[in-house]
């Protein structure tokens, strides 16, 4: 793991920067229960960026910044300070995620959209925090972007077991008039738009930037870990629907597999950009360095 918070890539004319709230190294069961996983030897390029020698996989919570020169964005928001959760791992964080956002140059009131992959605790936790003890929009200035098919399926659930995620998370945005429903394949700016790749949640959408010739796609949760392009089929215990997860994660490796696109893991370690590439053992997910010529 790496001790930088930060990592930055640019697609074309637009500035991608990864701004972390938490890495951390935790048992491969929290994601795949009792699955079979595939050996590291098999997949040397797994250690010790995302996989610890002793089998635990490196996990990261973090949101994206895209500055395409039209926007300022944020996909996903991370878990957020002072929000009750029943994971003790994302319980009342104390956290300087705010404080890094200034440091590069891209504060709160800077912000002017907030795109939501989905309305799980880790990807909209700081699209609020508690002023006065109010949960209060974080980025005032800023639409945010929630699918409205994924909208749908939230209250459709309703309460969350990790916690009032929606009470405190997404409702006071709604209160305070900020929000935008949209479609699956929304365009958000000349350069961003959202992709369909429902599974893990039925509105969940990854967010692809195209800029002179270049392209990237911020995954979301279609994959969590790099040890899933490796093995795609490989499921989750959270995704909703796990065989449309499954093909829905099939499909995108397969698009992607030896193509000039930067795929930017919305929990994946140090680095959280790659390609995704073909070798003797499978497909694997390089940092653009290690690609071969």
């Amino acid at each position: 793991m790496s001790d930088a918070w930060f990592e930055e890539w640019r697609v074309g004319a637009v500035r991608v920067i990864r701004v972390i709230e938490n890495e951390v190294t935790v048992p491969a069961s929290l994601f795949f229960g009792e699955s079979e996983l595939p050996e590291s030897t098999d997949h040397p390029w797994m250690v010790p960026r995302y996989r610890a020698p002793d089998g635990r996989l490196v996990f990261s919570v973090h949101a994206f910044v895209v500055d395409d020169g039209e926007h300022r964005l944020i996909v996903d928001t991370c878990v957020g300070n002072a929000k009750e959760r029943t994971n003790p791992f994302f319980n009342r964080l104390d956290g300087p995620f705010l404080d890094r956002l200034e440091q590069l140059g891209y504060g709160a009131l800077t912000i002017d959209r907030v795109v939501c992959t989905h309305l799980h605790l880790d990807h909209v936790g700081w699209n609020t925090r508690l002023e006065d003890d109010r949960w209060v929009p974080t980025f005032p200035n800023a639409r945010y972007l929630i699918g409205a098919t994924e909208w749908q399926h939230s209250q459709a659930e309703g309460d969350d077991a990790a916690g009032p995620v929606v009470a405190d998370s997404v409702a006071p945005l709604f209160a305070a008039g900020l929000v935008d429903l949209v479609a699956m394949d929304h365009q958000v700016s000349e350069a961003v738009r959202l992709m369909p790749t429902p599974g893990h949640t039925p509105g969940h959408v990854a967010v692809c930037i195209e800029s002179e010739g270049r392209s990237a796609v911020i995954t979301g949760d279609l994959i969590h870990h790099p040890i899933q392009v490796a093995t795609p089929r490989l499921a989750t215990i959270l995704d909703a629907d796990v065989e449309m997860a499954r093909a829905t994660r099939e499909q995108f490796v397969a698009a992607h597999l030896d193509r000039a696109v930067l795929v930017l893991g919305t929990h994946f370690g140090t680095p959280a950009g790659g390609h995704i590439v073909s070798t003797p053992a499978g497909s694997a997910f390089l940092a653009p360095q290690d690609v071969p010529a």
